[in-house]
This record gives structure tokens, C-alpha cells and sequence, in this order.
């Protein structure tokens, strides 16, 4: 008995060292590790600092502004991702003056970025040529956002007799009404020079506008009932995703209405609180959006994928106190997020996170 026993042993473990590397390699290769997000260094700029927008052209393109706290007022802050590092950029026109920068958009084969100079609103048009800058043909007291698309530009705030909607038509400056009722608009976006959409509060609570080239109109979106509207995502297939947040018994929740081109349906993912301003659509098809996070040390993102929502994290950061992602891009194959982070004893700075690449 003794004897069998030994030989038994013995084929199992000639089995064993046999089949086990190959299992071992044939495992590995079907399950590669998955990429996760990894830090990208930014050049530091003078904290206190707040990240306005992002937006990408492709891998080796990509823009983030804000600005900076200074002890005499705001300053512009202009960043550039060359698809391997961030450089700042102060070769703009303003970029030693008082100010902000805000949204970035693509315009053909140039990048615009709405500029307040001095109190001044403007244009930065940047070109093969270098920077240059068109004026707006009035001051405002607020500016509350901008589009630009081949063709069209818009920027929307108000000044000393309210609301005011400037559109520019690549040669001049126009004033557009709005429907009855309009008391602001509180965002806009577009897709072509005759199919751009803004949010707007009205006094009856918010509501969606579309503009058809000629006039602009109540969308007559069926949004949720005590809602806000935080983003419009418009994409080239003609879907549209609208984030925002309602207030159930003084609670907020996050809600997404999409219009898949022949209806609107509103979905309530797991999201809580969050604010989706900052949501795009990633390159495997989900939405993605930053979160504050629940780890004083790593960002948080979620991924929504139909009902579905799925959260990672950042990497983490020695001495991080707050890690928070403000707005996200994608920029080909990967994501790109900025936003800001404060390490103990210092005031929030710089950072940027890519998943995969």
C-alpha cells in the first residue's frame, strides 16, 4: 500500500510540473492587467488656483484653463497637453492682464477660449498663424458661458438691463431675443451654426432651448420635476444626454435625460449628489464623470454605462488632503481629467490623471 501511495504521488507531481506552466501562461493571457489612471505632471501655478474647462482634439491635443488667485485680483492660466506633457502657455494676448479664461471649443482647425480682460469679454482665436482676439461689441456685468462651432459663436450673461445673448456670425455681432419668460440662461452649447441648445430659468423653474438657425425655442424637454440642469452633451450621431439634479423633500439626486432621436427617457444612476458638468463621453462608450471622492488621497470617477454605474480611483497621493478632478476630456484612445489637489499644509494646485495610454 505504501508502495502505490508513492507512486501516485509521484505522477501527480510529474502532471503538475507539467501542465502548470502552461496554465499558468495561457491564464496570463487572457486576462491582461487592466489600465487604471496614473498621474501627469503639471506645471505648478500660483495657489490658490480654480480649472475652468478641458477639451481635446485628439491624443496629442489638448487644452485646460482656469486661473489663478492672485493677491491684486484673477489671473489667466492657459495649459497645453502635447500628447506626452503639460506646458503652460503665456503667449496669448491678456496673459498679463486681470482675468479668467473659460470654456475651450474647436473650431475647424482652430482652438477658441472665451477670455475676460479687465472686466472685457473676448475671443482667443489660436491659429497656424499665433493668437489673436475678437472683441465683443458690449461689456457685461456676468458672463455666464460660450459656444463656438464653424460658422457661430455665442456668449450669454447679462448686464445693467438683463439677460443678453451675443452671437457672432464670423464677420460681426448680433443681439438674439429669447422666448417669454427667460430670466437667464445658465448654459449653452452647440452642435452647427443652426443647432445649439441652452439651459435657461425661467419663472415657472428651468427649461431646455434650441435654436434652429432662426429663432430659439422652448425644446419642451420632459425634464424632472424640481430639477436643474447642470450639462448638455450633444454628439455627432444626434444623441444627447442632459445632467442635472432634482430635489426630492429637500434631497439631490443626479438624473440623466437622453434623447436617443426619437424620445427622451430619464434614468437615475447611483450617483448621489454629483455634479455632472464636468461629463463626457469616454472612448469605450460610457459616460464618465468626476466625483468627489471618499479618500482624501485619490480622485473618484464614475462610469455609466446604461444602468450600470461602476466607480475607480486615481492614484494615490502622499499628504493629500483634497484630490478633485473638475472637468474631463477624451483625447483618443485615453481620458484626460484636471483639476486640483491639496496637499497638507499647502493651498489646492495643479493636477491631471490619464486612464490608459
Amino acid at each position: 500500500m505504501n508502495g502505490l501511495r508513492a507512486v501516485i504521488l509521484c505522477l501527480v507531481l510529474a502532471c503538475a510540473a507539467i501542465v502548470s506552466p502552461a496554465s499558468a501562461s495561457a491564464a496570463t493571457r487572457a486576462a491582461p492587467p487592466h489600465p487604471g489612471w496614473s498621474a501627469l505632471p503639471v506645471p505648478a501655478a500660483a495657489p490658490p488656483v480654480t480649472v475652468s474647462d478641458l477639451a481635446a482634439r485628439g491624443p496629442g491635443e489638448a487644452w485646460a484653463t482656469g486661473y489663478e488667485h492672485a493677491a491684486d485680483g484673477l489671473r489667466p492660466m492657459l495649459y497645453r497637453w502635447d500628447g506626452t506633457a503639460w506646458s503652460r502657455d503665456t503667449s496669448f494676448p491678456g496673459a498679463d492682464d486681470l482675468g479668467w479664461l473659460g470654456k475651450v471649443q474647436f473650431v475647424g482647425e482652430e482652438v477658441w477660449i472665451f477670455q475676460n480682460r479687465a472686466g472685457a469679454g473676448e475671443i482667443l482665436r489660436r491659429s497656424a498663424n499665433g493668437w489673436s482676439a475678437v472683441p465683443l461689441p458690449r461689456t457685461l456685468w456676468t458672463y455666464q458661458d460660450f459656444a463656438a462651432v464653424p460658422g457661430a459663436a455665442w456668449v450669454v450673461g447679462e448686464d445693467d438691463t438683463g439677460l443678453k445673448v451675443l452671437h457672432y456670425d464670423g464677420s460681426g455681432w448680433t443681439t438674439q431675443s429669447t422666448p417669454d419668460g427667460v430670466l437667464f440662461l445658465m448654459g449653452i452649447t452647440a452642435r452647427t451654426a443652426d443647432d445649439a441648445w441652452a439651459w435657461a430659468d425661467t419663472d415657472t423653474g428651468t427649461i431646455v432651448l434650441h435654436w434652429d438657425g432662426a429663432v430659439w425655442r422652448d425644446a419642451k424637454v420632459p425634464l424632472p420635476a424640481d430639477s436643474n440642469v447642470h450639462t448638455i452633451l450633444l454628439e455627432p450621431s444626434g444623441r444627447i444626454t442632459i445632467g442635472g439634479s432634482q430635489y426630492t423633500d429637500g434631497v439631490s439626486r443626479t438624473y440623466l435625460t437622453t434623447f436617443n432621436g426619437h424620445a427622451w427617457h430619464t434614468t437615475y444612476p447611483p450617483l448621489g449628489d454629483t455634479h455632472t458638468e464636468g461629463m463626457v463621453r469616454g472612448p469605450d462608450g460610457a459616460l464618465w464623470l468626476p466625483m468627489r471622492s471618499d479618500r482624501a488621497f485619490q480622485s473618484r470617477y464614475a462610469r455609466v454605462d446604461g444602468p450600470r454605474a461602476t466607480f475607480s480611483y486615481g492614484p494615490e497621493r502622499t499628504d493629500a488632503i483634497d484630490v478633485r478632478p473638475s472637468v474631463l476630456a477624451r483625447a483618443g484612445s485615453t481620458l484626460l481629467s484636471f483639476g486640483t489637489a491639496e496637499i497638507y499644509g499647502s493651498k489646492p494646485n495643479l493636477m491631471s490623471e490619464r486612464l490608459g495610454g
